[in-house]
């Protein structure tokens, strides 16, 4: 047909013969159109009326087709772009249950639509002269939306659906919830909880997922208790808990440390006849590990095996973690050769896990041939590989490496990410580049990534550092108010900040803010709060927070122990650190060096400063016991020099041997007693050892440090507790002589 004749064609013959060719399956479609692509072009209502034909609407393939065809002919064409061939193309599609399509294409459309004028119409269907949408469509539109990551622009079409009285599906609210929960948003997940009250007065019925979906929400937000009472109403609704339910509290419970709790939940679940799956006991190893219980842990990797589950990657994963967090560098490597004895194989996430620990505890070389020999396994390396080494040339200031470290990750196919940028952050940070360090901020803005934080705490804690409090207050204040998660962590840098500046009641106030918010504070969060207070003098309301960490079903550690410890000892209430540190070692409380040094230094300063009493040869000896007792050898040794030297103590004939965790006290004659080998215990220093114990407990003090001295000029061994003994009669001899002295 030339070109002349058809463009004295009107419209509608036209368009008859476009129907025709597209209805006729004998001619290719892209050779068939070629004629008609002048009169497309000059006049783009033909294609929407292409797109309405009622005899097509019955092929929805076929019009798919030309729709795809003439987006690819007509690029540049303001038709292609708007709404408007959506509208006419999308009642064929969802008519002939062509779900899929219809939602590729909108996402399509979504994307490169900067205006949202697809959404607009949807909205105000009569403003834009578009046909009223149907369920399907805004069902569709809704998925399209979250697909794009609009889940904001996906509840709006909700609650238009609720205007109109139309009930959406299940499976559409369900993926909308999903969506909000996830987002990066506090506002995000109270929305969820509207949403889901919207739909149940629209007859929408949940069902087990959509409550898993809210209960993850209020994990998300550590609010547990709420998390407790939708599992509670899941019944009202004729639904169950399944594993994903329990195991979505489980696992934030363990990320919190709040192990009893996990316990209790634990118990919960069984008795609702759900047995724990591989899941469940992966997150009880990973919560464990993560408070340094490592011999737990393994306890449950054996206990999995015993229910026919055995363990996978991922649970070793977890162990060799809680290894590395140690510095436990060759038992980790250990337990990934037990891996590939037992035939599993060392993924990406085992050899970065070492990979960093090794960085991290400066052992760069094996660092180095870890990386090495991944890449001998086959194992590639990951965004997170390529960070692990930007971390490691950002710690080292060698910046040059990082840039070159960033293009090689480009080059293997992955974007710096939110871990990268934070990183950098970090880096410019600890350096007092704080200009460069917004200058990254702005670029992570520019890549579509939004401020987590992660990011956020980092510049917290560099302002804090700095004294920087007010543009502190401002950055919390302003990351609220746009919607960014504000987490403990947050409120924490900042109360310690203000508690190190001595603004008690700016810092007591954030800790209220934070609380009232909703935001539930960590094992760390509140060891900031306790440390504070006994650094401000106010141990006993530290006291008070820690009784409230223990409702809350958080397990205390060495730090939250040591710090009111020291608190005591600060305020010169020496006696109430003491009782403190017994009723917590009822508790299972293990002290360690830190406790062990933070008493000796109060027992010295108090006794010898402020009760103005000179120390004697069993003051000096129970201190060296108590660090002996600590595995502090070297400290011990140069304790006892630098009384020598200054002439404090006349008679203290000791020479300190390490071997077993024996403490060998030797007679000044070396010669006497050189016959006695250094790991040899003499027969009768248990009979000693239980002698010194017995007077110690009746208070005979000075009898028992008679035959210590004693034993110690024949040089024979003493049992380790025996110094524990002696240490505890120091402590009760000093409250006499006390008293003695006023």
């Amino acid at each position: 047909m030339a070109r002349t004749a058809l463009a004295e064609l009107s419209d509608k013959i036209m368009l008859e013969s476009l129907t025709r060719i597209l209805s006729s399956n004998t001619v290719p479609l892209q050779e068939s159109l070629i004629p008609f692509i002048p009169h497309l072009s000059n006049d783009p209502s033909l294609l929407l009326s292409v797109l309405s034909s009622p005899s097509l609407a019955r092929r929805p393939t076929t019009l798919l087709s030309f729709f795809k065809w003439a987006k690819a002919t007509f690029p540049l064409s303001h038709i292609v772009h708007s709404p408007r061939p959506l509208h006419c193309l999308l009642p064929s599609l969802l008519s002939h249950r062509k779900f899929p399509d219809a939602k590729s294409i909108l996402c399509s459309f979504i994307a490169s639509d900067s205006l949202s004028s697809l959404h607009y119409s949807l909205l105000h269907p009569k403003k834009t002269q578009n046909p009223t949408p149907t369920r399907e469509l805004l069902d569709t539109a809704i998925g399209a939306y979250v697909h794009c990551c609009r889940p904001h622009h996906a509840a709006q079409l909700f609650y238009k659906m609720k205007r109109m009285g139309i009930k959406p599906n299940l499976l559409t609210c369900n993926t909308l919830l999903n969506a909000l929960v996830r987002y990066p948003s506090s506002h995000s997940i109270h929305q969820a909880n509207e949403i889901f009250k919207e739909m149940v007065e629209l007859g929408v019925k949940p069902n087990t997922r959509t409550f898993n979906i809210l209960i993850y929400g209020c994990c998300l937000e550590c609010k547990f208790k709420d998390a407790l009472e939708w599992v509670g109403k899941m019944g009202e609704f004729g639904c169950l808990p399944d594993n994903v339910t329990y195991n979505s509290i489980l696992d934030a419970l363990c990320k919190k440390g709040r192990l009893n709790e996990a316990r209790d939940l634990l118990i919960d679940m069984k008795e609702k006849g759900l047995f724990p799956n591989r899941n469940t006991y992966n997150i009880l190893v990973c919560g464990y590990c993560k408070v340094g219980w490592l011999k737990e842990a393994a306890t449950i990797i054996e206990l999995m095996t015993q229910n026919n589950l055995l363990p996978d990657v991922w649970t070793y994963n977890m162990l060799l973690g809680g290894l590395c967090k140690e510095g436990r560098i060759v038992d980790a490597v250990k337990l990934r050769d037990q891996m590939e004895n037992l035939k599993l194989l060392p993924d990406v996430v085992t050899y970065n896990t070492l990979i960093n620990a090794c960085f991290e505890w400066g052992n760069s070389s094996e660092g180095f041939k870890l990386l090495e020999h991944m890449e001998e396994k086959g194992v590639k390396r990951n965004a997170v590989t390529h960070n692990i080494m930007v971390k490691r040339f950002c710690k080292e200031g060698k910046m040059y490496e990082v840039g070159k470290t960033i293009d090689k990750m480009k080059e293997s196919g992955f974007s710096p990410d939110s871990v990268t940028y934070n990183t950098l952050i970090n880096a410019y940070c600890k350096a007092g580049n704080m200009g460069e360090a917004f200058r990254m901020m702005d670029a992570m803005g520019r890549d579509g990534l939004k401020m987590n934080s992660i990011t956020l705490n980092t510049v917290l804690h560099t302002l804090c550092s700095e004294k920087k409090l007010t543009e502190a207050d401002q950055l919390l204040e302003s990351a609220c108010k746009r919607g960014y998660f504000v987490d403990e962590v947050s409120y924490g840098t900042l109360i310690t900040g203000h508690f190190k500046n001595e603004k008690v009641d700016r810092a007591l106030k954030l800790w209220d803010e934070m609380k009232e918010k909703e935001i539930f504070p960590s094992i760390i969060t509140y060891n900031c709060m306790i440390g504070g207070l006994c650094q401000s003098g106010k141990t006993d309301q530290a006291i008070e927070k820690l009784n409230e960490l223990l409702e809350f079903g958080l397990v205390p550690d060495q730090t939250t122990y040591n710090v009111i410890i020291h608190g005591y000892c600060q305020e010169g209430e020496v006696e109430k650190a003491f009782q403190f540190h017994n009723k917590m070692v009822e508790k299972s409380f293990k002290p360690d060096v830190v406790t062990c040094n933070i008493l000796l230094h109060a027992l010295c300063r108090i006794e010898m400063k402020e009760k103005k009493l000179m120390p004697d040869q069993y003051t000096y000896n129970a201190i060296l016991g108590a660090l002996m007792e600590a595995g502090r050898i070297n400290e011990a040794e140069e304790f006892m020099s630098r009384m020598v030297e200054k002439d404090e103590i006349v008679d203290l004939p000791l020479k300190l041997h390490k071997a077993e965790e024996t403490v060998v006290r030797e007679a000044p004659n070396e010669a006497a007693s050189s016959s006695r080998a250094p790991n040899e215990a003499d027969s009768s220093s248990s009979a000693y050892s239980e002698q010194i114990s017995e007077l110690c407990n009746q208070g005979r003090y000075k009898d028992a440090m008679d035959i210590f001295d004693q034993l110690t000029q024949k040089g024979i061994i003493l049992n380790k507790s025996t110094y524990i003994v002696l240490m505890n009669g120091l402590i009760k001899r000093r409250k006499t002589i006390s008293k003695a002295a006023h």
